[in-house]
Order: C-alpha cells, then structure tokens, then sequence
C-alpha cells in the first residue's frame, strides 16, 4: 500500500475509517525510528519522548536486539509450551539470575503480566495463606493503570477505564496511593492475599509517593502475611534511574511484573518472577498462554536486557534526568501561569499544565512540540509526561530541553471553537 504518493493524511484517514476510535493519537505519521529519533512519512525528524510508554528503553531498532530478533526468526519462532525448545530454560535461568528470583513465568503483554500476578497471589492464597476459598482480596492503590482488560479496569478508579463495561471482577479492594492509613486499614482483613502498586504511577501522571512509602508499604504487608506485588511494567528495566524502581528503597518484592522494554520495542514479552513458595503454587494446566515464553521472545530479551546492562543505561538514565529536572523546573518560574509543577525519576518525568480545567492546554502544547520536532503526549488532560529512550546523550537532552523550552515559554493558549470541540473527544 505504501508508495511515495502515499501520505500522513491518507494514513490517518485509512485509520479513522477502518480502525476502532480507540485512541486519540497526536496527528503524526511515523514510519522508521533510529535511537532516539523517528520520521514521518514526509522525512520530518523528531525526538521521541514518550519511547511507547517507555517500551523503548534502548532506542528504536537497537542493532544488537535486531540482529537477536532476525537470527533466531530465521531458525524458530513458536512451538508452543505443548514442547520443550533450546531457549526457553536459558533465558528463565538468565533472567532469573539477572532480577534475583527462584522462578519466572513468560507471558507476552503487560496485562498478561498483571493477570498472571494476580492469579498467582490468588492461588497462593488459598494453598499457602489457607484464605477460605474465593474470599481472597487483592488490594489496589487508586490512580493504578495496568492495561484494559475487565481485570485492570476492575481495579481502576477512572471511570473512561471502566464505565460501561461491568460488571467488574469481585475481591478488589482500593485504597489511596501513597497512604500508609488506609493500606494499614485494609490490611487487617485476614483474608488479603496481596497488595499490587506502581511504585510510580505512570499512566496517572507520573506521581511519585513520599520517600519510604513502599519499603513501608512492604514491610506492613509482610507483617500481615500479604504479598507485596510490584508492577514495573513502564517503572522498570532502567526507567526510572535504577534497575527496578523499587530499588531506589532497597526492598525486593514478592511478585515482580516487567514488560515493555524487556524486548527493547520489537515484540510483546512480559515476565512475572516469585520465589518457588509462591510460583510452584500454579500446576500444569491451570495458567498458560500459546506465545508465552516462544523462542523469539526468549532471545530478542536476553539481548535487550545486555543491552541495558552492557551499555549502562540505567546509569545514563539516573544522570540525565537530574538535568531534565533543574531545566524543566526553571519553566516553573518562566511560565508560573502555565507551568504547575515537575515531578518524577531518572528519565520518567511529567510537567504538570495549567489549564483551568478544559484539559486543551497540555494537547495544544503537544501539538506545538510536535511541529517544533518533539513528541510527547498528554496524559489525564493537563500533564504532559517525557520519557525518552534511555540511549539519549546529554547534549541530545539539552537540545530537547530547549525545544521544549521554546514553546512552552512562548505558548499562547488557544480558543477552541464548538466546532473543534465536537471533532475531537481527547483521552483522559
């Protein structure tokens, strides 16, 4: 279908008739990505600053995880887990041995990832904790995203995640992000078997808690025999500065979640890892899935994760966020009208924009950064998040600080007219 008469309007068009309004993209059209770079299908060049939720973390295309990717597809892709295959044990026994636990499940999206550690703390509820049967409850801490399914929605606190789609999953139980009281609270029913948070809340805004909220958190969950379950699916892997965010106070959690840059952006593959206590709980046919833990998986992540090791990402991101910081922050007093507050670690960062509640503002600024050669999106109406792949250099950092800079000091707010309003439903 692509040919060079072929354009960004087409294609946008092509969606708009054939594909679900599931999303609200910023009207760009990409079709090849370098590192920290991708392009349109006109040859515009932008810096990535959202890397897919942070699925990117070694750069778009890295070579190394490519050549992993095209070596091992032209040998064996999938035989399903109804066989054994060469890769599988190697890469448990790597991944294992690089994150600390006695087991991994292999699973392919970060929702998959999340079901998985759910039905685990469920099932070792009941063998272990010896919870009454279909009475255990999972506690969840408000604000959470960790994906779409009726599952994750079921544990949402935004209603454009679950209005519409009940009814919703039973034993759940919410409390505030980032209050020990109300975890405390709810900790004292017998019948908790876990406790599943970001350690920062991406999809919320990138809200960071108060310093020892989750060693604290762990510690009252170990005390009431509860699994503290730590979703790293965007926090992971680097992110925020250190290997797993959790790092930064020193626990490791009972059930662990990764996914996105685990393959490096080439492929779905997610992982959950426990000690054998909680995984040898699940037997043969009770959990699965066809593409977990398939050969290609297997060796496109192993080389993702030497990628992030060999080249120090995690390092590069602790550093160059302590820049991105003290630049974005001086915003806050260019443009105290517009510019609320800045948050964030390593290289998940977030602007938080005034903008009086119409939740335009933060799109419009996009869309500015966008023409200016950065991408980024809002999320939750007024907050702009910025990830970049964790390969960008300090001088690539400060060129994008100034970009962004450049329009956020020089923004002027735009009046939507009625018409625009009824084209265009934005995303919360």
């Amino acid at each position: 279908m692509q040919t060079s008469s072929f354009t960004s309007a087409q294609a946008i068009a092509l969606e708009d008739k054939y594909g679900a309004h599931n999303y609200h993209p910023i009207p760009v059209v990409l079709n090849r990505g370098e590192r920290v770079y991708v392009w349109d299908m006109e040859g515009r060049k932008y810096f990535d600053f959202l890397s897919a939720y942070s699925a990117v973390n070694q750069g778009h295309c890295h070579p190394r995880i490519v050549a992993a990717m095209v070596e091992q597809a032209q040998k064996l892709t999938l035989t399903s887990r109804a066989f054994h295959n060469d890769i599988l044990g190697k890469y448990e026994k790597y991944v294992c041995e690089y994150f600390g636990y006695d087991k991994v499940l292999p699973m392919n999206t970060g929702v998959e990832g999340g079901e998985t550690a759910i039905k685990l703390c469920r099932k070792w509820a009941y063998d272990v904790k010896k919870v009454p049967a279909n009475q255990a409850k999972i506690i969840f801490a408000k604000g959470n995203f960790w994906g779409r399914t009726l599952a994750a929605i079921s544990s949402s606190s935004d209603p454009s995640s679950y209005e519409g789609f009940g009814p919703y999953m039973p034993g759940y139980e919410l409390v505030e992000y980032n209050n020990l009281d109300q975890l405390a609270k709810a900790l004292e029913d017998p019948n908790v078997a876990g406790f599943m948070v970001e350690p920062i809340q991406g999809e919320a805004g990138v809200v960071v808690p108060d310093a020892g909220y989750l060693k604290t958190a762990y510690e009252m969950c170990k005390a009431k025999n509860v699994l503290f379950i730590a979703d790293e699916v965007q926090t992971g892997l680097g992110r925020t500065g250190k290997l797993l965010a959790c790092d930064h106070e020193g626990f490791r959690p009972d059930i662990l979640i990764l996914g996105k840059a685990l393959s490096g952006g080439t492929m779905p593959v997610s992982a959950v890892f426990a000690d054998d206590e909680v995984m040898m709980c699940i037997h043969p046919g009770q959990h699965g899935s066809t593409y977990g833990g398939n050969p290609l998986a297997c060796a496109v992540a192993m080389e993702a994760l030497k990628v992030l090791k060999e080249e120090k990402l995690t390092e590069n991101a602790e550093a160059l966020g302590v820049i991105f910081r003290e630049k974005m922050q001086e915003l806050v007093a260019l443009r105290p009208d517009l510019v609320v507050l800045v948050r964030g670690k390593g290289l998940l960062n977030a602007v938080v924009i005034e903008d009086n509640g119409d939740h335009h503002t933060a799109w419009d600024i996009c869309v500015e950064l966008k023409e200016a050669g950065l991408l980024a999106k809002p999320t939750h109406g007024n907050i702009i998040r910025f990830a970049p792949p964790l390969v960008m250099n300090k001088e690539e950092l400060l060129e994008c600080c100034n970009i962004i800079k450049k329009v956020i000091v020089g923004f002027r707010k735009h009046v939507w007219t009625p018409q625009e309003e009824a084209t265009v439903e934005l995303e919360d």
